[in-house]
């Protein structure tokens, strides 16, 4: 075997060694990244559904990620269920649709947000209410009747 042909059954035997150094240093990185960066959800909260789980860690790095994967996760839902909100307005009927055009307001259903979190395997289960009157279920003193 010569010199090349040794070189290079070397280099099929570790192809992604260099690769895996440099995803390594990505990821040390990017942990120490989380030290320095405060998400949206509070770490209190993640650590306290965390333990509700079983789930202790002291590391504040991975409370951090998980924080991140976590908002993450609920700007992925709230983009499409927005996405399901205009298409499901887009299909209504022309009258009613010139009416809605002097309302730009899109309102998000229930329908829209379960539909949304079933693509990604989390099934919401609501109960079905009625109320008899608008003002129905809120409190008393600021009804207006």
């Amino acid at each position: 075997m010569n010199t090349s042909q040794g070189q290079s059954h070397l280099q099929h035997q570790h192809p992604n060694s260099e690769g895996r150094h440099n995803d390594d240093a990505a990821l040390t990185d990017f942990l120490a990244s989380l030290m320095d960066y405060t998400p949206t959800i509070p770490d209190e909260l993640v650590e306290h559904y965390l333990a509700k789980s079983g789930f202790q860690c002291p590391d504040v790095r991975l409370t951090r990620l998980i924080a991140v994967s976590t908002q993450k996760f609920i700007a992925d839902v709230a983009t499409e269920a927005l996405h399901q909100c205009k298409a499901r307005q887009s299909a209504v009927g022309k009258d009613k649709r010139d009416k809605q055009q002097k309302d730009k307001r899109l309102i998000l259903t229930m329908e829209d947000l379960s539909k949304v979190l079933h693509e990604y395997g989390v099934n919401v289960k609501h109960q079905e209410y009625f109320a008899d009157s608008p003002s129905a279920g809120l409190d008393p003193a600021s009804r207006e009747e």
